[in-house]
């Protein structure tokens, strides 16, 4: 197979993304409008809520069973190391750059989360419908392309949520509270002698109880702590609808009763999964549009230094795709994963994404690296047609 058929095969699919994003990016256009600020919330608000959740359950409920769940275990393994040596490398990032303090968990997050997800769902199944590729028939090549998308967006959205956002919500509080951390400090001191007795004698009264009974005051000192804890996890976030659809998909596809009565030609409930395959559908062309128009605020620009935001680009789409070769080939040569090719792909290029889009989501809970947030996502976005096309050549040749 020929580079220039690979090359063909790698392109087709960025150029369609390039060109759905470019028609959000001009319906966003202040003299459009059809696409604005407002409108983009309450569609990204549908997008999250109803399409992609359609779109992860009704995919792994068709293609997951019990036997290729286990087969794809490594997958979540491949995606966390993708986190993890993305944190490690945007610590590096720091040292070098030094970033102000609020941009800090931007920094991680961004160099950490991929987008895991729509990129892959968008990705995924146009080159499988390209000629000159690896992935043999068309058609079950998306098939499964698509529950290796849908199983990489779910998976992706559980550590997004729940690394990501608390890195953010972190160093923005962090940064709140630095003006005042001394004043605080200073309040914390006693001023009366009588506070000073006062909290030696509940001192005093503790260590009592400890002594007494201490069962007690070990589960009292437990269930604090896990209040302490649960305060700042947010569970919500972590079960978002595409981890809820993504569990649905997999009881369905798994429990073998369900199966038959949802899943097939024969199925009698099989109107419910047309019409949650008909909902998802919805999802691919609708967040492409909805990135061309957040992708549009990154041209007002920002305070942040242009060296740094290519220093994100280049953890992203030079570093990470290097460390995902030696990572996938030495799972497959130790035999952690089956020879597919499909499968291959897609764990390779699960280290060659751009940044989450969700991201900028996350800065706007916070209010913390919002522009900033703005100006990494166009830089990277638009490098991405250029990695993208020159990675996905070079992982089908690796593959085939």
């Amino acid at each position: 197979m020929g580079f220039v058929d690979l090359f063909c095969a790698a392109s087709m699919p960025v150029l369609k993304v390039l060109i759905v994003t470019a028609v959000g990016s001009f319906l966003a256009l202040d003299s459009i409008n059809l696409l604005g600020q407002s409108t983009r919330k309450q569609v990204n608000e549908l997008v999250f809520f109803v399409f992609n959740p359609a779109l992860v359950g009704s995919n792994l409920a068709k293609t997951i069973t019990y036997e290729s769940l286990i087969s794809l275990w490594f997958m979540p393994v491949n995606i966390l190391l993708t986190f993890i040596l993305g944190s490690i490398l945007g610590w590096v990032l720091m040292i070098i750059a030094k970033p102000p303090h609020h941009l800090k968990g931007l920094i991680l997050g961004t160099c950490s989360a991929g987008n895991l997800g729509n990129m892959l769902l968008i990705i995924v199944p146009a080159v499988c419908k390209e000629k000159g590729t690896p992935f043999g028939d068309s058609d079950t090549c998306s098939e499964y392309g698509m529950a290796y998308a849908s199983l990489s967006m779910a998976i992706g959205a559980v550590f997004l949520w729940s690394y990501v956002y608390n890195l953010v919500r972190v160093f923005s509080k962090d940064s709140a509270n630095n003006q005042t951390e001394t004043v605080q400090e200073v309040l914390k001191q006693p001023l009366l002698p009588s506070s000073e007795s006062k909290s030696s004698d509940k001192l005093d009264g503790k260590l009592q109880v400890g002594f007494c009974f201490p069962n007690l005051e070990y589960s009292i000192s437990m269930k604090q702590h896990w209040r302490k804890v649960s305060a700042h996890i947010n569970l919500k976030a972590i079960f978002a609808p595409s981890t809820t659809g993504a569990i649905a998909g997999f009881v369905i596809g798994t429990i073998a009763p369900l199966r038959r009565m949802l899943i097939g030609t024969t199925a009698p409930l099989r109107v419910i999964q047309d019409s949650a395959s008909l909902v998802g559908d919805a999802a691919v062309p609708v967040v492409t549009l909805i990135v061309g128009g957040n992708l549009l605020r990154g041209l007002k620009g920002s305070g942040i230094s242009i060296p740094l935001v290519l220093g994100i680009a280049a953890v992203r789409y030079i570093f990470l795709p290097l460390f995902g070769i030696l990572i996938v080939k030495g799972a497959l040569y130790f035999g952690l994963v089956h020879p597919d090719p499909l499968y291959l792909f897609v764990l390779l290029l699960q280290f060659a994404l751009p940044p989450a889009m969700n991201i900028g989501t996350i800065t706007q809970l916070f209010g913390a690296g919002e522009s900033e947030c703005s100006v990494i996502m166009l830089w990277t976005y638009g490098l991405a047609s250029i990695s993208l096309t020159l990675w996905s050549t070079f992982f089908m040749w690796l593959v085939a």
